[in-house]
């Protein structure tokens, strides 16, 4: 069985799901293996690196893969957004950030435009820069969100999008990890899922094995909003609604609410920090990390956590559902 739905004629794919662009742990061989998986990996350009997005897009090798940034970010180096599109990705994915003139130049070259909202405000921005698709993300995320609930943003956008831009199809992200979360994302209004922390927890992606461990081994209450780790990162963001979710760890039990001091000794305990995240130390780094981590037991190869998803929204779903299809020729059921 599988699931088809707009997203899935939009992007010519076999599941609606999509990997979040995770800056550093959605790499190259990661978004090979969700989209060889039938759904669709998108590489996280994250912040911006030139020489890693050309590592990652070649570990995807011939692969059909997208491509996502933090668009206030990639807008300090707009060529980085001309390295990717000279890659023809399957689709670009804007977040956090004014959307032009980057969206014109996205749809100037004919690629699927993505774009992440987190309210109303910014669905209705997506849509009249042209948006092909909203990711609509709910605060129960791991990285940066904004203070909407899934549950109630998703059918609000979704009842926008049916008056306003029909033909705009809608994703839902934040707190997705298994059938469940799939089924009722349809049920809800979306089209599909974008799904970041699953993912984290799975053989391919680029994450240390101690922030896997950390995750199989966290509830949904191990998490929490906090500007500590975005400071010792030195990475400033521009609008103060974003706070990042994170592991509630020892370095942010230790600096949350003390960012100013942090500051003071930002050069060490800078250091201090990406010496520890490259050494998968997640109670001394900052693990990026949703509330779904409750639902996360073990770190499956991407394909499986795919065929779990799908398989068991499926079943839920029920085979009256207009989503729920059987194995066509030559597919296995």
């Amino acid at each position: 069985m599988r699931l088809k739905t707009r997203l899935t004629e939009t992007l010519g794919i076999r599941h609606p799901i999509l990997l979040a662009p995770m800056g550093v742990i959605a790499g190259g061989r990661l978004a090979a293996a969700v989209s060889e998986a039938g759904g669709l990996g998108i590489i996280g350009g994250g912040y911006g690196d030139a020489d890693w997005l050309e590592q990652q897009f070649a570990a995807a090798g011939s692969t059909r893969v997208g491509c996502g940034f933090i668009t206030w970010s990639m807008a300090k180096s707009p060529q980085l957004l001309d390295q990717v599109l000279a890659r023809q990705p399957a689709a670009l994915m804007l977040s956090f950030g004014e959307v032009e003139p980057h969206a014109s130049r996205i749809k100037a070259r004919g690629v699927p435009l993505i774009c992440q909202v987190q309210g109303m405000q910014y669905l209705r921005e997506a849509v009249d820069a042209g948006a092909d698709i909203v990711v609509a993300e709910g605060c129960e995320a791991g990285g940066h969100s904004g203070h909407r609930g899934l549950f109630t943003l998703v059918p609000e956008a979704a009842d926008y999008l049916a008056k306003h831009a029909p033909d705009t199809v809608l994703v839902a992200a934040g707190g997705v990890g298994d059938g469940r979360g799939l089924a009722a994302a349809l049920l809800l209004g979306a089209d599909g899922v974008l799904v970041g922390t699953r993912f984290i927890a799975c053989q391919e992606s680029e994450a240390p094995d101690g922030f896997r461990q950390a995750i199989i081994g966290a509830d949904g209450d191990a998490t929490m909003k906090s500007n500590s780790v975005d400071v010792v990162r030195k990475r400033y963001w521009p609008n103060p609604e974003f706070v990042v979710r994170v592991l509630r760890n020892r370095f942010v039990a230790r600096w949350h609410g003390r960012e100013r001091e942090i500051e003071q000794v930002i050069e060490v305990e800078h250091e201090r920090f990406w010496s520890a995240f490259k050494a998968g130390d997640a109670e001394n780094s900052g693990v990026l990390m949703g509330e779904v981590s409750g639902l996360i037991q073990d770190a499956p190869p991407a394909a499986q956590i795919v065929e779990r998803m799908v398989a068991q929204a499926c079943r839920l779903l029920g085979p009256r559902s207009p989503h729920v299809v059987g194995a066509g020729p030559g597919e296995a059921a």
